[in-house]
């Protein structure tokens, strides 16, 4: 891929209303920051059509035994790792169902590795590594839309028949030639030019959030707006737990915590039992029929009854 001039991009102009940042106080700098994060959220809501696609292929990959995968260097990288690894405890997932990959590998998550993202086969290579099939959706993360190591992966990544969506912060970028379809939040210069650890990360931090979050709604992993796959890791998690499973039945305390230790620690196991008066293995088969999800469950168990 040849360099784009990078004068020409968004991310790299210079922010009039920062210009003079340097001679300002304390507080108002703050306050220059505050005012341009403020863009932020606006330019996230005009890319929600964008979003919803990414969340469409992403479930149809996890429906289909797939996953998703992020992919980027640096800044991009560490916000894809980051959101893969908040996934497991909070959904109860494999570690490997939203996968984070990084340029230079894990050394570049604490330091910079140079020259990592300059090349488009070690893209391609990182994705051979974790075996891509055509069954995951792949995301590559590059807020310039210009980097070698981005636009590697998903020229590899469409090759294989996966689906491939690109997030970059500028228009008509190269990693969005590269993807069957893109997403380009535009949220105009940084404070600092060209120090996309800012407002871009803001941004994409944002929308990794929402594709996670959003597919695993669907799957049936939150039930209201509560954390009922919660993976059980700790006593604070534990105490979350019961206050869920109360929240969904009533139950009284004694009873909650009863019933989440005969379920195993599953909360959606537990809600089942006590809302269905089933012991654990009849509130797990209907689950299994109803795909884990609990109001499918409930309805299944109203129609047998």
């Amino acid at each position: 891929m040849k360099n784009s001039n990078l004068s020409s991009l968004t991310t790299e102009r210079r922010n009039e209303n920062a210009k003079h940042i340097h001679q300002a106080d304390t507080l108002d700098i703050l306050k220059i920051m505050n005012e341009e994060d403020k863009k932020v959220a606006e330019a996230v809501e005009a890319v929600l059509p964008d979003v919803k696609t990414a969340v469409d292929y992403a479930v149809e990959s996890l429906q289909k035994g797939g996953r998703i995968i992020y992919i980027g260097a640096g800044t991009s990288g560490r916000l894809g790792v980051l959101d893969a690894a908040e996934c497991p405890p909070t959904f109860s997932i494999s570690p490997d169902t939203v996968k984070g990959l990084i340029a230079g590998g894990q050394k570049a998550l604490f330091e910079a590795v140079e020259g990592a993202e300059d090349r488009e086969e070690l893209g391609a290579q990182d994705l051979k590594s974790i075996h891509l099939s055509n069954k995951d959706t792949v995301i590559g993360i590059a807020a310039s839309g210009r980097t070698p190591y981005v636009h590697g992966a998903l020229k590899y990544a469409g090759k294989t028949g996966a689906k491939t969506i690109s997030l970059t912060c500028n228009k008509q970028s190269a990693i969005s030639q590269a993807a069957d379809h893109s997403i380009e939040v535009i949220v105009g210069p940084e404070v600092i030019a060209g120090s996309t650890r800012m407002k871009a990360a803001t941004a994409h931090k944002m929308i990794l959030n929402m594709i996670s979050t959003t597919s695993m709604i669907r799957l049936g992993k939150v039930y209201e707006n509560l954390m009922v796959d919660v993976n059980i890791s700790n006593e604070k998690l534990k105490q979350r737990a019961i206050r869920i499973i109360q929240t969904v039945t009533g139950a009284e305390l004694q009873t909650a915590e009863k019933t989440l230790q005969a379920a195993g620690n599953r909360v959606k196991t537990a809600i089942i039992m006590i809302k269905t008066n089933r012991d654990a293995a009849a509130a797990e088969k209907l689950l299994k029929q109803a795909e884990g999800n609990i109001e499918k469950a409930l309805t299944i168990n109203e129609k047998n009854a």
